[in-house]
């Protein structure tokens, strides 16, 4: 296979994760030994904030009424997409039950877990789409109770358009709590005593690292790094189009990767004379974040064929991916490591971050490769059950005990001898060597 880069990233993720470790583990060990006053502690010394943590009611109204009528018309338009995008992936979940065998009856329940945390990011940018990705989705699903948590922006109370985005999508609870402290406070049920089942939502490294450390003691949606976006593009795709998706991303932070999978060497070269000049155009924030990003993680690969750039892609799984290429249906069957892919030059990465309704949680650095991202399913329970007749019994529980015995757990053969014992009296079966040592 040959594969030329054009341009190779200088930094990977994984050397920028390690000092985010210590930071979050001392962080959880004092939010865990000392609850709420930590947690107020550290909103005052990280983000400055001595205020309520639940948003109460009136305060939710009445900072409604700071978000303008079209702002609340495209907020509610785009909740809607995601809620119904949400709902049919929840009606594709079936329950059922089957007959396994002649009085062996089992099925499965599909129920939702009943509390969730939805965190949306309040930093750089106001996050105003993860507030209704998260909430809006947990609620499709049938959540009960969802715990809805962003900081403050920029020194002052949550952002109106972000609090209107929770409120609207169906938060229960919304707190005004950002970091690892907004991520421990849903986990531990601190502030509202419903500790979450799954907490979900994007964040910096010490977000992403809070939840890792938590997992397992909560349920989480992906273990999520900076995002990513990549375009597989044909010597046909336009090199403007290609270069302002790529630019698009990049301006999520510094540590955003952009990457170009293509074919055309031309066209390569065409898009990375474009990018510096889009950079520049792009305001304060974003110029600064879109230039790290693109200078220390972005990446060009031109390949000889298609099938080497199925290849590349693949194992680089990343998190948004776009194809302007001609033949959409080969790679939309051939592409099978990505969070969300983008097909056509007429949908972009932004569509899906905002408003078309698959969900923007998506899963980074690789882990596209055995998960997808956000979906209702997240917030679901697949259980299973098993009823049986006395009849049905007899053989199931012979071939129980004769197993059971081979791996020597007699305890076990023996649940399955006192049923066969009390349904068929004086009935002989195989039932194995008992384990005598």
């Amino acid at each position: 296979m040959t594969v030329t880069y054009l341009k190779k990233a200088d930094k990977t993720l994984e050397t920028e994760t390690g000092a985010a470790q210590q930071v979050v583990l001392e962080m959880l060990a004092a939010i865990g030994a000392r609850g709420e006053a930590a947690v107020r502690e550290y909103a005052q010394k990280l983000d400055a904030w001595d205020g309520e943590i639940v948003v109460h009611r009136d305060e939710i109204r009445r900072r409604a009424a700071e978000v303008p009528v079209t702002v609340r018309r495209d907020i509610d338009f785009a909740i809607g997409q995601v809620r119904d995008f949400a709902a049919a992936q929840r009606d594709s979940m079936q329950e059922f039950s089957v007959g396994l065998h002649p009085g062996v009856t089992a099925g499965q329940r599909v129920l939702p877990v009943n509390v969730a945390g939805c965190y949306a990011p309040a930093g750089r940018y106001a996050h105003i789409a993860s507030a209704y990705m998260g909430v809006a989705t947990a609620k499709a699903a049938g959540v009960q109770t969802v715990i809805a948590c962003s900081g403050p922006f920029r020194g002052g109370p949550m952002h109106p358009y972000l609090m209107y985005a929770f409120d609207r999508a169906g938060a229960d609870v919304i707190m005004t709590l950002g970091g690892v402290q907004a991520i421990a406070s849903m986990a531990y049920g601190l502030f509202t005593e419903k500790p979450a089942d799954v907490i979900v939502g994007p964040g910096n490294k010490f977000v992403a690292e809070a939840k890792r450390r938590l997992f397992g003691q909560v349920g989480i949606d992906v273990f999520a790094g900076p995002s990513e976006v990549a375009v597989i593009a044909d010597e046909r795709a336009d090199a403007a189009m290609v270069a302002s998706d790529l630019v698009g991303q990049a301006e999520h932070g510094h540590e955003s990767p952009a990457w170009l999978f293509t074919t055309s060497k031309e066209l390569a070269r065409d898009v990375m004379q474009r990018i510096p000049a889009l950079i520049g155009a792009l305001p304060p924030t974003a110029r600064d974040a879109a230039a790290c990003a693109w200078r220390d993680y972005g990446e060009v690969i031109v390949c000889d064929t298609r099938e080497e750039v199925r290849a590349v892609s693949d194992e680089y799984a990343c998190e948004h991916l776009e194809v302007h290429c001609q033949d959409l249906d080969w790679w939309l069957a051939h592409l099978t490591c990505y969070g969300s892919l983008f097909l056509g030059e007429e949908t972009t990465v932004a569509f899906g971050d905002k408003t078309s309704g698959p969900n923007h949680v998506l899963p980074t650095k690789g882990a596209a490769r055995y998960s997808g991202g956000l979906s209702v399913h997240k917030f679901m329970k697949t259980l299973t059950w098993q009823r049986m007749t006395r009849e049905g019994v007899r053989e199931i529980a012979e071939v129980t005990a004769r197993i059971s015995r081979l791996e020597g757990m007699e305890a076990h053969a023996r649940t399955a001898d006192a049923r066969l014992a009390k349904y068929f009296p004086g009935q002989r079966f195989e039932l194995g060597e008992p384990v005598v040592a």
